[in-house]
């Protein structure tokens, strides 16, 4: 990286891989927006114990790691309907498989719903146990949302898109 670069994240990206994220899939385009500022704003989470992503709701595994923020994760969301999925509503989870991965001060969350059918990623910037970033659904890649989310522990993610939840558990 060039000195002239070192402010600007786009540049520091491995140029092998051609992307910001660990994942290696298509980014999510301007993370940090005027649109994700405004959010972050207004949202709020505040990881009590009355939040619905408070009890459990997935079984734990052995493959489970505790210690790290990053690693395998269980996701779910609410607030749209997915039109590809029959049935599907607003107030239906859609849950399905996450993991994480950091690099620097930004948090990958690459998640799939519908059996592994459909994907997402969210590039959010850490700022202790609050994040704020922007999704990008990447089996519809036009579909973009502003988010944020509350670290409650190394087994709880309580999150917010704009439409509603979108939570990670271990």
């Amino acid at each position: 990286m060039k000195p002239q670069d070192a402010g600007n994240w786009s540049s520091s990206v491995d140029q092998r891989r051609r992307t910001r994220n660990p994942f290696d899939v298509m980014d999510v385009p301007n993370p940090n927006d005027q649109e994700v500022l405004e959010f972050a704003t207004g949202a709020k989470l505040a990881g009590t114990s009355d939040d619905e992503n408070a009890k459990a709701w997935t079984a734990p595994s052995d493959r489970d790691q505790y210690d790290a923020i990053e690693g395998n994760w269980s996701s779910r969301w609410n607030g749209g309907a997915d039109p590809t999925i029959p049935g599907d509503a607003a107030n239906k989870w859609k849950q399905g498989n996450a993991e994480v991965k950091a690099a620097g001060d930004h948090l990958y969350l690459l998640f799939d719903w519908d059996d592994g059918v459909r994907r997402g990623l969210i590039d959010a910037h850490r700022e202790g146990t609050r994040l704020v970033g922007k999704y990008i659904n990447l089996t519809d890649p036009k579909v973009t949302r502003p988010w944020i989310r509350l670290i409650v522990s190394n087994q709880r993610i309580d999150g917010r898109w704009t439409g509603g939840r979108l939570h990670f558990r271990r």
